[in-house]
């Protein structure tokens, strides 16, 4: 699912709110979380997940195209953890497909 399907699907569930809340709602909980991100805070949604950020340590890579050693730099990337909730439900359905299958 992108943005704009997440957004359409609110706005059907939500018919009391116009598009343009429902767009401004999504868009500040996304910048909200991107921002508790870059100050190095974690973000936990119960039962959906948690967001965090991981620190990749400087190290020596490799060029694939010449072999020759690259220094890459440390970066730190955003991590999601699922919660409880969220991978029970995910278990079950795939469950449940599979009973739909045979």
């Amino acid at each position: 699912m992108i943005k704009s399907e997440l957004i359409n699907r609110l706005a059907e569930r939500n018919q009391h709110l116009t598009q343009r809340d429902i767009e401004r709602i999504v868009g500040t909980i996304f910048d909200e979380i991107a921002n508790a991100l870059s100050r190095g805070d974690r973000v936990e949604l119960r039962g959906f997940g948690a967001f965090s950020v991981k620190r990749r340590p400087a190290r020596t890579g490799r060029n694939p195209r010449t072999g020759a050693a690259v220094d890459v730099q440390e970066k730190f990337v955003p991590f999601f953890k699922t919660g409880k909730e969220l991978r029970q439900k995910l278990n079950l359905s795939g469950d449940q497909t599979a009973e739909s299958d045979e």
